[in-house]
């Protein structure tokens, strides 16, 4: 069932997308809960799997794989909106596709993705439920912000440019969280692989 949940994701993101695409006021407006939902998703899947016992390393490797694709498409397509530097997606998708291949050291000997942090401050930073959660509260914040940005921008609201100027803060802030909790990843793996 987790894995269900976790793969109805993609559907629903691509539903998100033309909806962002559509140019219709009503739709974009109803995409602001429903990026939040799609997100929340995330929260559910995990949930399930840890109610039901249905964690496993498929699992584990699966949702960090929809998470992905969901972070990295949305980063492209508000960057094709012009509502993001193109920077951006550069940026993580050069973080995810770097982090993953590395991930896959450890995974090829059965260690799930998240045990392969040892040192205690690396750990924090990409494990701890602190980091994690502040970095998918403002991956949050900045995909709601420029879903409103999006909105306001089609329906011709003044207000447009002031979201969109201060919906480049947290996308920036988000980008920074999302270095840092590649960083420890990639200095593990190295060294794990020199072991």
């Amino acid at each position: 069932m987790a894995n269900l949940i976790t793969i109805a994701r993609l559907p629903l993101l691509y539903l998100y997308i033309y909806f962002l695409y559509s140019e219709n006021p009503k739709l974009l407006l109803f995409n602001i809960p429903f990026i939040i939902f799609i997100i929340a998703m995330d929260s559910l899947d995990g949930y399930v799997a840890r109610k039901y016992n249905e964690t496993s390393l498929l699992g584990s490797v699966l949702d960090i794989a929809i998470d992905r694709v969901v972070e990295i498409i949305l980063w492209i397509v508000f960057a094709h909106l012009g509502l993001i530097s193109i920077v951006v997606p550069i940026i993580v998708v050069n973080r995810g596709v770097v982090v993953d291949a590395l991930r896959g050291i450890g995974m090829k000997d059965g260690i799930a993705p998240f045990d392969q942090i040892k040192n205690p401050i690396n750990q924090f930073l990409v494990k701890s439920r602190f980091m994690r959660a502040l970095y998918g509260i403002f991956k949050t914040i900045s995909f709601v912000i420029l879903s409103v940005a999006q909105y306001l921008i089609v329906s011709g609201h003044g207000s447009a440019d002031v979201v969109l100027s201060v919906s480049q803060y947290i996308v920036y802030f988000t980008i920074f969280l999302t270095i840092l909790r590649g960083l420890p990843v990639i200095i593990e793996s190295i060294q794990y692989k020199n072991e």
